[in-house]
């Protein structure tokens, strides 16, 4: 296509691209915008190199003129204006998220590379972000899914993206080296099945917290596990062995981090006692254990038999944190998942979630475009059947009005060259192609959404962390209402159109259809 621009002289046109989506994902009414930081440098490093420029002449037919190859050695992206809605920023269907201008074909050259940036980031953080609506606002979410991702890259840009849709933290090290993420995770049942019985321990003492003294940690769980026969209701020789073996081992290696798997036996005669036998033993020598981990069977139901274990080794031995100690659950778990759980009733306080997070199991795509609207100044539309894909023409700019309880109102969309909305003032708002849908609005405050980020060949705005946009994306949510976001028929966001925007639309529409004719 960029050849066929460049042969028909049309690689001097000047056009405008709206990049934009059609559909809130997951049956839900609202997205969160992410990847617009990888865009720009995307953009910022975007040049065709030698190798790059031999490979396409091979691939390409032999007629093709050299000159066009000398055209794409020195093409740059100086030329490119390129706006956009700030990442992290809760979004909707039809407002562009990115507005590129420039040179025909080095817009279209770029297509691809941002459809893919944007695509799947702003999936992913909305999914993270409808977990993270799901659990208690208190709920630690864990991504865990670098397992089940699509590759090291889609796994790298799950685990950076479900951060910034409000997860906590990763089992993803790399993840966390390269982005700041807080790294967190448990060992597997491999660990435990690797122990077969106390024999196994080669290493039996531990030193005491902030002293030189070093005990015989075994015996001290031994005594543990006797004291606690009673309290808690097991029987010694019941527990395996081989997994209190490998509790002892985890809590050497990590006193002060000790989150036990617990079910690979069986959490009640054998995984629970064996992790609280360890964790008083830690207690005595001066450590604070974190808690366990649920990995199967019916997670409502052993979390509340967790807690009130927890609650009785408190009040039996004095230990008053021993109650808050954490209850981790994964298992395959999705958002329903998570609804059902709360209206069970449970006491887990945090979730451990990969396949259903990371591979967006729910909805595979968001469904991006990138269209263009204005070509040499004049503006242009595509038509449809399908009154969805119909574009909105022509450069634009974006403004989100709220309400004085701090609530988003609406999205507005006018022409560049309109002026904008202003606070306390009654604007009119309408449906971009629905006549009678329609509504005055008197904003306490607008909001601009459209900034530039990339002109004369330099960024110009800043790049925020990846924890700046985690806060923001987090600020953003909270303006929205709570019927937007709920899990069962939301109600769906407004965006509008101003009048002027509105009967620009129609009369193109007209001027660009074909009238039929009957005989």
């Amino acid at each position: 296509m960029a050849y066929s621009y460049w042969k028909s002289g049309k690689q001097f046109d000047t056009a405008v691209f709206d990049l934009y989506f059609r559909k809130n994902p997951f049956h839900g009414e609202f997205t969160v915008f992410a990847g617009l930081e990888e865009c720009i440098k995307f953009v910022q490093n975007f040049k065709f190199s030698d190798s790059d420029i031999e490979y396409l002449r091979s691939v390409l037919s032999p007629s093709i003129e050299e000159e066009f190859f000398v055209y794409l050695k020195n093409l740059t992206t100086d030329e490119l204006t390129v706006y956009a809605i700030d990442e992290g920023e809760i979004v909707f269907p039809k407002v562009p998220l990115i507005m590129i201008e420039g040179p025909l074909p080095v817009v279209q050259l770029i297509e691809t590379p941002l459809l893919n940036l944007v695509n799947y980031a702003s999936l992913v953080a909305t999914n993270a972000m409808r977990f993270r609506i799901a659990a208690n606002p208190n709920t630690t979410l864990l991504e865990f899914g670098l397992r089940r991702a699509q590759g090291p890259d889609g796994g790298l840009s799950a685990s950076r993206y479900c951060y910034m849709g409000g997860f906590d933290g990763s089992s993803n090290v790399l993840a966390g080296k390269m982005f700041g993420i807080p790294v967190r995770g448990t060992h597997a049942h491999a660990f435990i099945t690797s122990y077969v019985s106390l024999e196994d321990i080669s290493i039996r003492t531990l030193t005491k917290k902030n002293s030189t003294e070093k005990v015989d940690f075994v015996d001290i769980c031994l005594k543990w596990q006797s004291k606690l026969t009673s309290v808690i209701d097991f029987l010694a020789d019941q527990v395996q062995p081989g997994e209190l073996a490998a509790f002892i081992s985890y809590a050497q290696a990590f006193p002060d981090n000790l989150v036990a798997l617990i079910d690979t036996y069986d959490v009640i005669r054998s995984g629970l006692p064996n992790f609280c036998t360890v964790a008083m033993a830690l207690n005595e020598c001066g450590y604070t254990p974190k808690g366990i981990r649920l990995d199967s069977g019916d997670l409502a139901y052993q979390s509340l038999h967790v807690r009130r274990i927890y609650t009785k080794v408190a009040k039996a031995f004095d230990v008053e944190w021993f109650k808050d100690l954490i209850i981790v659950a994964s298992n395959d778990i999705n958002e329903d998942t998570i609804h059902s759980l709360n209206q069970q009733g449970h006491e887990i306080n945090s979730f451990g979630i990969g396949t259903h997070l990371v591979t967006c199991q729910k909805q595979p795509a968001l469904g991006c475009v990138f269209k263009l609207v204005e070509i040499n100044k004049k503006a242009r539309i595509k038509l449809s059947e399908d009154m969805e894909k119909v574009t909105i023409p022509g450069r634009k700019v974006a403004y989100r009005l709220y309400g004085c309880d701090g609530n988003a109102l609406v999205d507005l969309i006018n022409q560049q060259d309109e002026p904008p909305p202003s606070p306390r003032e009654r604007t009119l708002c309408r449906h971009p192609f629905q006549e009678s849908k329609r509504a005055y609005v008197s904003p306490a405050s607008v909001q601009v959404l459209h900034k530039v980020y990339w002109k004369n060949g330099k960024i110009q705005q800043h790049l925020p962390t990846l924890k700046e946009l985690r806060d923001k994306a987090m600020k953003s949510l909270q303006t929205i209402r709570q019927d937007h976001k709920r899990a069962l028929n939301p109600t769906p966001y407004k965006v509008s159109v101003s009048s002027s925007l509105y009967t620009f639309i129609h009369q193109l529409w007209l001027d660009s259809a074909p009238i039929g004719e009957l005989s």
